[in-house]
C-alpha cells in the first residue's frame, strides 16, 4: 500500500555541524540536491515497508477480532450446555452418594471449571454404569467449553500482540512522515514531483462520465468518485484508503475481489504489458510497495500519502521512474 511520503531525514537545515578551532566556526557544507533527493527515496522506500507492515498487521487484528467474536459466541453456548449437564450429573452425583455407590470426591462435579473436571474425570466413571449416556455427553460438553476457553485466551493474547505491532509501527512511520517533510522543504515543487508520489497531481473533483458497462469501467468511476478524500493507513474507504486500500475497493465496487495488500495484489493478479495498459489496471511503484489505478490518458488515480488526499496524476516524475509493472484484475 504506500506510505509515500511517509518518509524523510532529519532536518537538513539545521544540519550545520559547527566545528571550533581557535575560536573559528566553520560550517558543514550543506547536501546537494540531488543528495538530498537520493535520501527521500531511501527515506520513501523504508517508509512503504513499514507501512505494509501496518497494513498487514491491520488486517491480521481485523481477522483477529472476528475470530475472538465467533469464539465467545461458542464459549457462550458451550457454557449454557456445561451449566445443564453439569446440573443433571450432579443430582445423579448426589443420589448415588446418599446410596452409598459414590464417594465424597463427587462433589467436584459441582465445581465451574470445566479443566479441573477434565482432570479428575476418572470420579465420572464411578457413575458411568447406569448413565453413560449422560456421562459422555458431561465430558464432550465439558471439553468442547474448556477448547473454546482455551482458544478465546489465544485469541486475546494474538489482539494484544497486534496492537502492540501496530503501536510500534504507527510511531515508526510518523517519525519517517516527520524526516521527508523536512527534507521536501528544501525542494521546489517541480523537483519533489521526481522525489515522492502525489506531487502535481490534482484533488479537484471531477465528474466521470465515461461508459461504465465493463467491470474496469466501474472501478474507475469507483475511483474518480473517491478523488479529494484524504489518505489514512489501513483504511479501505469510505471515507479516507491508503493506496491499495482504494484499489481494492474499487474492484469491489465492480463485483471483484482483490487481495487487499500492494505486493499481494501485484503478484497474485495477472500481469499486463506496460504498453498495452487499459482503464483500470492497477499499477505497482517502488518494489510494489505502492499501487494505483490507471484511468487512461496517461494518468492514474492514487492515494499518495498521510496528509495527502487521493487524486488524479500523470504517470510521469516519480511515477514514472519508480513504475515496476501493471496487472489486469
Amino acid at each position: 500500500m504506500r506510505r509515500r511520503g511517509a518518509a524523510a531525514a532529519v532536518s537538513l537545515t539545521a544540519i550545520g555541524a559547527v566545528l571550533t578551532a581557535g575560536g573559528i566556526a566553520a560550517a558543514a557544507p550543506q547536501p546537494t540536491i540531488a543528495q538530498v533527493q537520493q535520501r527521500l527515496n531511501k527515506l520513501n522506500t523504508e517508509a512503504d515497508r513499514v507501512g505494509q507492515q501496518f497494513d498487514q498487521a491491520h488486517q491480521e487484528l481485523k481477522a483477529a477480532d472476528e475470530r475472538l467474536a465467533l469464539v465467545n459466541r461458542e464459549e457462550s453456548r458451550y457454557q449454557g450446555r456445561f451449566d445443564s449437564m453439569r446440573a443433571q450429573v450432579g443430582r445423579i452425583a448426589a443420589t448415588a452418594y446418599e446410596e452409598g455407590t459414590l464417594s465424597s470426591s463427587a462433589a467436584l462435579l459441582t465445581s465451574g471449571d470445566p479443566q479441573q473436571i477434565l482432570n479428575q474425570s476418572s470420579i465420572l466413571t464411578e457413575l458411568s454404569a447406569t448413565n453413560a449416556d449422560e456421562m459422555s455427553q458431561f465430558i464432550a460438553a465439558t471439553r468442547q467449553l474448556t477448547g473454546a476457553q482455551q482458544a478465546a485466551k489465544r485469541a486475546q493474547e494474538g489482539i494484544a500482540q497486534l496492537k502492540s505491532s501496530l503501536s510500534k509501527r504507527r510511531q515508526s512511520l510518523n517519525k519517517l512522515i516527520g524526516q521527508e517533510k523536512a527534507l521536501l522543504a528544501q525542494l521546489t515543487p517541480a523537483q519533489q514531483t521526481t522525489a515522492v508520489p502525489g506531487a502535481g497531481g490534482t484533488t479537484k473533483k471531477v465528474s466521470y462520465t465515461g461508459p461504465t458497462k465493463t467491470q474496469a469501467q466501474k472501478a474507475v468511476a469507483f475511483a474518480f468518485a473517491q478523488i479529494g478524500k484524504p489518505y489514512q493507513w489501513g483504511a479501505t474507504g469510505p471515507n479516507s484508503y491508503d493506496c491499495s486500500g482504494l484499489t481494492m475497493s474499487a474492484w469491489a465496487y465492480a463485483g471483484v475481489s482483490i487481495p487487499r495488500i500492494s505486493y499481494d495484489q501485484m503478484s497474485e493478479l495477472p500481469a499486463v504489458p506496460l504498453d498495452a495498459l487499459e482503464p483500470g489496471d492497477i499499477l505497482g511503484f517502488a518494489g510494489n510497495s505502492h499501487v494505483g489505478i490507471y484511468v487512461g490518458g496517461g494518468n492514474l488515480i492514487d492515494a499518495p500519502e498521510t496528509g495527502e488526499d487521493v487524486e488524479e496524476v500523470a504517470l510521469s516524475g516519480w511515477y514514472a521512474q519508480e513504475l515496476d509493472g501493471a496487472v489486469q484484475p
